[in-house]
């Protein structure tokens, strides 16, 4: 826990780990308590052989039980992609634990099961590749997709930094987390964003037009919700525009410190 004030966490994407977000810390440490989370499968966190111990509901477990650990009641949660899917969830079984909401280039899962399916075939050949041809392999290939096309524009050390993230991560470890915690094995949560009681603000991309259009239909079935799609962004906000995306967050988090509500 890093700074004073009210518990703020960050839960990262697949691949990513806790140190994703020790750019952004310094930004929000003087006004919050920052506390950035390993989830399971990722970074130091534990690689159970189950993948079954990697599904939401365990997630969600696992969350509230560092939190009573940590002695946080109550906490503005963030989370990106992944991290934001768990951010979710976690608003929406634990409404009266969270402050805030921020979800960056998340989704509430996938509402067809034909296409939930072919998610699961389509994660299922990625746990091949890792498996089969190694993380560093994966991790090229994982890079090389349309979705990150936008982070060809970052910096070489900052490209490099990212790359050095993922390969902290064990094979079993992401080959689970996809089994486990993939969007096509999670259970969709549309027909549950009306219960988020919280402030919540959804950032995404603008060149990101898949999680653009995810956006604001979400933004469209929540309350006391607030939605900024950022100019030449990709799916990778807080990565390529951080100064923005950290003026954006400080805001909304400062207004809903304020008064619980947005203004």
């Amino acid at each position: 826990m890093i700074g004073a004030g009210e518990p703020l966490v960050f839960l990262h994407g697949f691949t990513g780990n806790s140190k994703s977000w020790s750019p952004h810390i310094p930004y929000f440490r003087h006004e919050f308590a920052c506390i950035s989370v390993d989830l399971l499968g990722h970074g130091n966190s534990d690689t159970p052989l189950d993948p079954a111990r990697y599904r939401m509901e365990k997630t969600l477990t696992d969350l509230a039980a560092l939190f009573d650990q940590l002695g946080l009641d109550k906490v503005h949660l963030v989370g990106y992609s992944m991290g934001g899917r768990v951010a979710l969830s976690f608003a929406i079984h634990y409404p009266k634990r969270v402050l805030s909401l921020t979800l960056e280039s998340a989704s509430p899962g996938i509402q067809s099961a034909d296409e939930r399916r072919a998610r699961i075939k389509s994660d299922e050949a990625l746990c091949d590749l890792i498996e089969n041809e190694g993380l560093d392999k994966f991790i090229e290939h994982w890079e090389n997709q349309p979705l990150f096309a936008t982070q060809a524009n970052l910096p070489e050390d900052m490209r490099s930094n990212l790359r050095q993230q993922r390969q902290r991560n064990t094979s079993r470890g992401l080959v689970n987390s996809l089994r486990g915690l993939g969007s096509g094995v999670m259970p969709p949560m549309w027909n549950k964003l009306d219960q988020v009681q919280c402030p919540t603000l959804l950032i995404v991309g603008e060149l990101d037009e898949k999680f653009s259009s995810i956006a604001l239909k979400m933004a469209a079935a929540m309350k006391h919700v607030k939605i900024c799609i950022i100019e030449g962004a990709g799916h990778t906000v807080h990565l390529e525009k951080p100064e923005q995306y950290n003026d954006i967050l400080l805001k909304f988090l400062q207004s809903a410190q304020s008064n619980g509500k947005l203004r």
